[in-house]
């Protein structure tokens, strides 16, 4: 009997299932981006960042209610996403946890970046290390395996 054949460890194109623990690390990552919102929210973020002032003003003339309606629907599609394809163990789980992982990791090293070329504080920046760490831990889960090809759990 041979063994199946080795697949990358970023081979997004699996149909694996995510395990119980890339589960919740995932919906920490999705806590932490609506902790996230509410210290941007909280300090106006809208009002240091021009891309985030116009896509607010796309929604709304007041800018902290187009700022709240914007970061309330990406945390309710991370709702969705944990609550559907992650909690539900569809097979694109782990592709669409990789999003979410890209997305949360460029966001985290974005508000870093800002507050050290700005030399103190931006908006963000406070929760931005959660945003890291869940993302870099459910990236090493998801790569070392942390879903099911088979649609069996692993524990």
């Amino acid at each position: 009997m041979t063994a199946p054949p080795a697949r990358h460890p970023l081979d997004i194109g699996s149909d694996g299932r995510m395990d119980a623990l890339s589960q919740r690390t995932f919906l920490l990552l999705i806590v932490s981006q609506a902790l996230h919102s509410i210290e941007e929210y909280h300090y106006a973020l809208w009002e240091v960042l021009a891309p985030a002032r116009f896509l607010s003003g796309l929604v709304s003339s007041d800018l902290s209610l187009g700022f709240a309606v914007i970061n309330t629907a990406i945390v309710a599609f991370g709702v969705w996403t944990y609550l559907v394809p992650v909690r539900q163990n569809r097979s694109y789980a782990p592709q669409i946890a990789w999003f979410w992982i890209i997305l949360e990791f460029a966001n985290g090293i974005g508000h870093i970046v800002f507050a050290v070329s700005s030399q103190g504080y931006f908006p963000g920046v406070y929760t931005a290390p959660l945003l890291l760490v869940f993302s870099s831990y459910l990236a090493m889960q998801l790569m070392r395996g942390g879903h099911v090809p088979d649609g069996k759990h692993h524990h």
